[in-house]
């Protein structure tokens, strides 16, 4: 049998169908290829996003922000020395881009100056750590991405 040129643009698309509904069926029913998004409520939370902005501006303008150090116990946030710990308050929000069962969520509550996050609640790898604090009325925010 002889396929002339007709049948044979036919068959392309007929095959370029195929191709194009079974990838579209894999990527809808594997498991592999599900992906969320960093939060549930990205629309409400893009519009707040002006206030982070002005929280890390505030962040910019004392005279020393916070700090971050990886010790055996795990991760210690120091918080300004010239600051009273006892009025720091606020939220600490650790995402691991990679497993959204590793994020966690604590509320600052200080004895001294730093705040510790222990060995055990992190696993190596990349996370994005944010803290937004409250000392005396104005509030700040410090974002950074780190490798634990």
């Amino acid at each position: 049998m002889k396929i002339n040129w007709g049948t044979g643009i036919i068959l392309a698309f007929i095959g370029f169908i195929a191709f194009i509904m079974y990838f579209i069926v894999s990527m809808n029913i594997n498991d592999k290829y599900d992906h969320d998004l960093v939060s549930e409520d990205y629309y409400a939370d893009e519009l707040k996003y002006q206030n982070d902005i002005n929280k890390l501006k505030n962040a910019r303008t004392l005279e020393a922000n916070l700090s971050y150090e990886k010790t055996a116990e795990g991760l210690v946030i120091h918080f300004p020395e010239t600051a009273d710990y006892k009025e720091i308050t606020g939220n600490l929000f650790l995402y691991r881009p990679s497993n959204k069962q590793l994020d966690f969520d604590a509320a600052i509550s200080l004895s001294n100056s730093h705040l510790l996050i222990p060995d055990k609640r992190l696993v190596d790898g990349r996370w994005n750590i944010k803290v937004d604090w409250q000392y005396k009325g104005q509030s700040y925010l410090f974002k950074e991405s780190i490798n634990y």
